[in-house]
């Protein structure tokens, strides 16, 4: 079964396509100086834009890991959330508190979906 490797950097690629299951690395905001809500909207319109260039879309999503910094504001990126996930095909999910790579990062998403 053939692997394709898509955006690899230096340490690890943006996404990885094995066969018909699409691997999304951790997704961070690009632009830090806005909040949980804000950085949530970034990382999901690049999960949007990593899947489309996978072949898949949110509708094929089977798991979703999801790391606050501050898990006091996990209401604040769920309502983001439901704005964006399809209320249809709602995928696995687990949301934990942790410290990011960043101190101003508030946000990391990464799934794994179906082609």
């Amino acid at each position: 079964m053939s692997i394709i490797r898509h955006e690899p950097g230096q340490f690890f690629c943006g996404a990885i396509v094995h066969g018909d299951t699409v691997y999304v690395s951790g997704k961070t905001a690009t632009d830090t100086s806005q909040g949980v809500r804000g950085q949530t909207r970034q990382i999901l319109a690049e999960i949007d834009r990593s899947l489309a260039l996978c072949g898949s879309d949110k509708s094929k999503l089977l798991m979703v890991n999801i790391w606050l910094t501050d898990i006091g504001k996990w209401s604040k990126m769920n309502e983001v959330w439901d704005e964006w996930v399809d209320p249809h095909n709602k995928p696995c999910r687990a949301t934990v508190e942790a410290a990011l790579a960043a101190p101003d990062l508030k946000v990391e998403i990464a799934c794994i979906a179906a082609r």
